[in-house]
């Protein structure tokens, strides 16, 4: 039997009973529907993550004080680790391969400014962050490259912070209080909203060595530096971490690559996002269920067809090849309806909920039709297998 004839009688059989093959294409479409659109919404997640860390860049190297990992000796001891200090600092620039570098302490404090007063994040930062985290200044000028013995007291304010000190007013050179100490606006840093949930412009920005006396810390909180994007990650480590144990005398920070960071966290992502369309995916047993029933019954009935093919001479295989195919193109035509109300859905939710990062996988799609096709060349075997074993006289007997 020529393929399309097998094709031809699958679809008569099919278009014979309309709402009962409508039906249970329905449940395959469902099913397909629910993974395209969770799997939707999950990549849209994951873009979304990964551009909120890259918008900092990716060729970024940030230390931490204390080294990741266990510890030996009794709990509740005060750790030996030593902290990062701006000497440290001092030393990396000095490195060949990095190209901008700044130290970081941060904490809350109040900021007060002609009778307001707003208690928020003031970041201690060096004079090179704007190069290192990628962002700008929108008014005025940022920290100055002071020598961090003399550090002019200078801020520079976000710009939601500035509006609720200054309103609409022009901010530049006048004074704010940052805890005890008195500083000179020089600069309003660009719109940059929030970081998985941390308003970045609602902060103040002072000189780092004015930060650490502000919070009473003799170390920084991170270091952070930048390279040739061209370099790879590995080697300015490598020069960074042997630096620093050598100063050190001991590896007691932690250092972390924003490469590896965001590599990992694409793997973490992406394996929710399999997750997730997996979960979907258990619709498509319903929509399989339906078929292996619909496809047994349709062999119960149409067993003097299959009789009658039997004694013209069609073989056993082909008997079988035609009810896979039934199944199968249900199965397809199901998958093929399911990819539209599942895109459709997952656009309308974009529409709809504009906040909800949504992006339809298209490689999820094309596995999700792929998925439909076998899930229905699956449950079509055994009727199909039970459709070529029936005896040819017993079958025309049948009414």
């Amino acid at each position: 039997m020529r393929w399309q004839d097998a094709l031809h009688l699958a679809l008569r059989a099919l278009s014979a009973h309309r709402l009962r093959s409508f039906l249970t294409l329905l449940g395959i479409a469902v099913g397909i529907a629910a993974v395209i659109l969770l799997t939707s919404i999950g990549e849209g997640l994951h873009r979304f993550v990964l551009a909120e860390f890259s918008q900092f860049g990716t060729n970024v190297i940030s230390l931490t004080p204390g080294r990741q990992g266990a510890r030996g000796g009794p709990p509740g001891l005060p750790s030996t680790a030593r902290e990062l200090t701006l000497d440290d600092a001092t030393a990396l620039a000095r490195l060949p391969r990095v190209l901008h570098l700044s130290a970081s302490v941060s904490g809350n404090a109040e900021v007060r400014a002609r009778g307001r007063v707003r208690r928020t994040t003031v970041l201690g930062v060096g004079p090179q962050m704007q190069q290192v985290y990628s962002i700008h200044v929108g008014i005025g000028q940022f920290l100055p490259p002071d020598d961090d013995a003399h550090a002019r007291a200078f801020v520079v304010l976000g710009a939601r912070l500035k509006r609720e000190l200054f309103g609409a007013g022009n901010a530049l050179g006048e004074r704010v209080q940052i805890g005890a100490e008195r500083f000179r606006v020089i600069g309003i840093m660009e719109e940059k909203g929030q970081f998985l949930g941390v308003d970045l412009d609602d902060a103040a920005y002072i000189p780092v060595a004015r930060g650490l006396a502000l919070f009473k810390r003799d170390g920084v909180m991170e270091i952070a530096l930048t390279y040739d994007e061209a370099l790879a990650a590995a080697t300015v480590a490598a020069d960074v971490r042997a630096l620093m144990s050598a100063r050190h005398g001991r590896e007691d920070f932690t250092l972390i690559t924003q490469e590896d960071m965001l590599a990992t966290l694409s793997n973490i992502l992406a394996i929710l996002t399999a997750a997730v369309g997996a979960l979907g995916g258990i619709s498509l047993l319903v929509g399989a269920v339906g078929i292996v029933t619909i496809m047994t019954i349709a062999v119960s009935e149409r067993t003097n067809e299959i009789g009658l093919l039997v004694a013209l001479g069609a073989r056993r295989r082909t008997i079988l090849a035609l009810f896979l195919g039934e199944a199968v193109v249900l199965a397809a035509a199901g998958g093929a309806l399911g990819l539209v109300l599942g895109a459709g859905l997952a656009q309308a939710a974009a529409l709809l909920l504009p906040a909800l990062p949504v992006a339809t996988p298209w490689p999820f799609v094309a596995a999700a039709e792929l998925l439909a096709v076998l899930i229905g060349l699956a449950a079509g075997v055994l009727p199909a297998r039970r459709a070529a074993r029936l005896d040819a006289v017993e079958a025309l007997r049948a009414e």
